[in-house]
């Protein structure tokens, strides 16, 4: 069983922006040094050389100051309205992802992937997604692929794209909005589920705010848009109240399905068939938000988000792997890079308590 831990404000160890929660075991003399040195540590980041440091080796946040008035709506005018930890990846690790899918072993797990196929079969229709193979030996132009099928314009892609982000930031929202009334509720501690859930939330709104600068939805798409979440909140809520296991595998197996779309987007433009952004810059905010080079372009945004939904496959289905109601959540202090999270569907519970043993001994070591 993973250990009960204390968790105390420190910069996060590993190469994620910001600063979180670091996992300690009470009880120990280490810990109680590694205490002390974190609040020394803590202290010292009004330096800018500890505060980059904390950053890690990408790019320090820029400081744009506001303009106008407080109530001003002009959103484009303003950087910066994240607030949780993300990760930075850098070029290499965004080409590490596989396209990787979870066996079911058990019911939950056989009901899960089912609600996913569910689900899956629901998106396709809304955004027109068909996902159909070009046949071998076909010489087609590519007004002919479109019009078959087989590929889809940049519209299709964005309509598919909003659709899905729209709907992937619920889960995490609900997940810590429980476990969260839960903490309060029992007066105990939350074993650092919370802001993993959090940080997955915002995570998937900023994916949805980056495409919005791309396309405004008619009316009708965000009346699709609302009555999906409608539906999906509740019904995910009530799940979540009976076996928050199972619904982190179905989250998990909804982002497999996430890398496999994303993927052949990426294809997709590579192989010149998507040719409305093969040049096209990326938006400002994502640059600012995955420290992207100023040059940019949206295949970098691509491989980024795909990126990020990998991470949520690998947490979700390592999650679940744990016991909900006991175990430490192992991310709370630091996650694996991509060329774990790439390759590797997740970890197992023995897994998941050896890398917590690991970041609190890297925790210990750098504090002493």
């Amino acid at each position: 069983m993973l250990q009960r831990s204390i968790v105390c404000l420190a910069p996060r160890v590993g190469r994620r922006v910001g600063y979180s929660a670091l996992v300690i075991t009470s009880g120990s003399s280490t810990s109680r040094r590694a205490l002390s040195s974190i609040s020394r540590r803590y202290n010292d980041l009004t330096n800018e050389k500890a505060k980059a440091a904390a950053v890690g080796p990408h790019k320090r946040d820029t400081i744009v100051p506001l303009t106008g008035d407080i109530s001003h709506q002009n959103i484009s005018q303003h950087h910066g309205d994240w607030v949780l930890f993300h990760p930075v990846y850098t070029p290499d690790e965004m080409r590490q992802v596989e396209v990787l899918h979870r066996d079911a072993t058990c019911f939950s797990d056989k009901l899960a992937i089912n609600l996913v196929k569910i689900s899956r079969w629901g998106y396709d229709l809304v955004s027109g997604y068909k996902h159909k193979k070009i046949p071998p030996g076909e010489d087609m132009t590519l007004e002919q692929l479109r019009k078959e099928g087989y590929v889809l314009d940049d519209k299709q892609w964005l309509q598919r794209i909003l659709f899905l982000e729209s709907i992937a930031g619920v889960p995490g929202m609900v997940a810590a909005t429980l476990r969260h009334l839960q903490s309060l509720r029992l007066m105990r501690r939350d074993n650092g589920w919370i802001h993993t859930c959090l940080e997955e939330a915002e995570n998937e709104r900023m994916h949805l705010m980056t495409f919005m600068t791309l396309r405004n939805p008619s009316i009708f798409f965000r009346a699709i848009i609302l009555g999906a979440q409608g539906v999906f909140y509740n019904l995910f809520f009530f799940f979540y109240l009976i076996s928050p296991r199972a619904c982190h595998r179905f989250v998990g197996h909804l982002e497999e399905e996430a890398v496999l779309t994303y993927t052949k987007c990426i294809k997709e433009i590579e192989a010149g068939r998507v040719p409305e952004w093969s040049d096209k810059p990326a938006p400002q905010i994502a640059i600012d938000y995955w420290r992207l080079e100023p040059n940019a372009k949206m295949l970098d945004v691509i491989y980024a988000v795909r990126s990020d939904e990998t991470t949520h496959r690998f947490v979700n289905h390592s999650l679940a792997n744990l016991d909900a109601k006991t175990d430490v959540n192992p991310f709370a202090l630091r996650e694996p890079d991509m060329h774990t999270k790439g390759k590797k569907i997740a970890f197992e519970r023995t897994e998941a308590e050896q890398y917590f043993k690991e970041s609190r001994k890297m925790l210990q070591n750098h504090s002493d």
